[in-house]
């Protein structure tokens, strides 16, 4: 079988490494017959796990050895310097040299993102990546960006985000028009600080299908598609709503567990729980994209376990497929033609 898409696997980052970068990489490999894997990092580590598999699956692999790891606290601009041989900068070059179409890593975040756009760079027309994620929502997911590659930014940054993440959901959900959405403290027109409202203007302006300001809550409870924030915000808005499902998880088993009648009550309760569970694991939606490069670069969480790191793996070879580089250049193409014209 021809396999169509390949992909570069940072195997040693993330606060795990091999050991969830491994049996993630064989249930992506079970899961669709037209990938392969370049496994990057430690030959003899890779190598150790690969004797467990089936002849089959590792027919359908390459390992690329690398000799250095980027550690999870690393500055990233040591890493950048002193981490050339490094599996997040190999698996990062392979895509740059075209030997991988995408790659995966759940190693630090700044480094990631730091050693994308200098080897990758961005797409012209592109002042800044942003880090783009899918999160649970009473309508099925929403997409927000950025969530923690840029604290400063200005209006135009976010204009940039609002097309970047606009044509991802368009390539990933098939929607022609997602509804975006630009977060602030209000919905009024003059609530928030001066860089969000010019941002806004710009917006009004655009061809994208702008609905306006909308708040945190939205982010869950509200029909918008794409949320667009500076990295600030985003990562702060992302944390607490992660801090808060924890919250919420942790007191319903304290509730169910408290006396033999709340447990009796657990168990019947329990298919619906399971339900609920699944709809909003966190596993389902890990896999941030690092949007604006010339190339597809995929973030998975550090403690991502091997689910989680598959779904990162499933987001890559999507992104592969629909070409969102690709888009994305001839979407802000377009639009800088109008102003242009303008």
């Amino acid at each position: 079988m021809s396999h169509r898409y390949t992909i570069a696997l940072d195997v040693m980052s993330g606060d795990h490494g091999a050991s969830v970068v491994m049996p993630a990489s064989l249930g992506a490999l079970r899961e669709t017959g037209d990938i392969r894997l370049l496994l990057v990092g430690d030959q003899a580590v890779i190598g150790a796990h690969l004797r467990q598999w089936p002849e089959a699956m590792q027919q359908r692999v390459e390992i690329v050895h690398a000799s250095q790891t980027v550690a999870m606290e690393e500055l990233p601009a040591v890493a950048l310097r002193n981490k050339k041989d490094s599996s997040m900068r190999r698996a990062i070059d392979l895509v740059k040299q075209g030997s991988a179409d995408a790659c995966v890593s759940a190693g630090n975040t700044g480094a990631l993102m730091a050693t994308a756009r200098y080897v990758l760079k961005t797409l012209p027309g592109i002042d800044r990546p942003a880090i783009a994620t899918a999160l649970p929502s009473l309508f099925g997911h929403t997409h927000m960006l950025d969530l923690g590659a840029n604290v400063d930014v200005e209006a135009e940054h976010l204009y940039q985000f609002a097309v970047m993440g606009s044509v991802l959901v368009t390539a990933m959900d098939g929607t022609e028009a997602p509804r975006v959405g630009l977060l602030n403290i209000g919905s009024e027109a003059i609530k928030g600080n001066d860089r969000v409202r010019e941002a806004a203007h710009l917006l009004e302006k655009s061809p994208l299908n702008y609905i306006g300001f909308v708040e945190g809550n939205d982010v869950y409870c509200s029909d918008v598609d794409v949320v667009v924030c500076d990295g600030f915000v985003g990562n702060v808005a992302l944390k607490t709503s992660e801090g808060v499902a924890r919250m919420i998880s942790s007191n319903i088993r304290t509730e169910f567990k408290r006396n033999w009648l709340t447990k009796l009550r657990g168990l019947i309760a329990l298919p619906v729980l399971a339900r609920f569970r699944e709809r909003i694991d966190p596993r389902r939606y890990n896999g941030a994209s690092l949007l604006g490069l010339q190339g597809i670069v995929i973030k998975s969480h550090g403690g991502a376990d091997a689910l989680a790191f598959q779904n990162a793996v499933r987001i890559a070879r999507k992104e592969v497929e629909a070409n969102v580089p690709q888009r994305i250049d001839k979407q802000i193409g377009h639009l800088l033609r109008q102003e242009v014209q303008g």
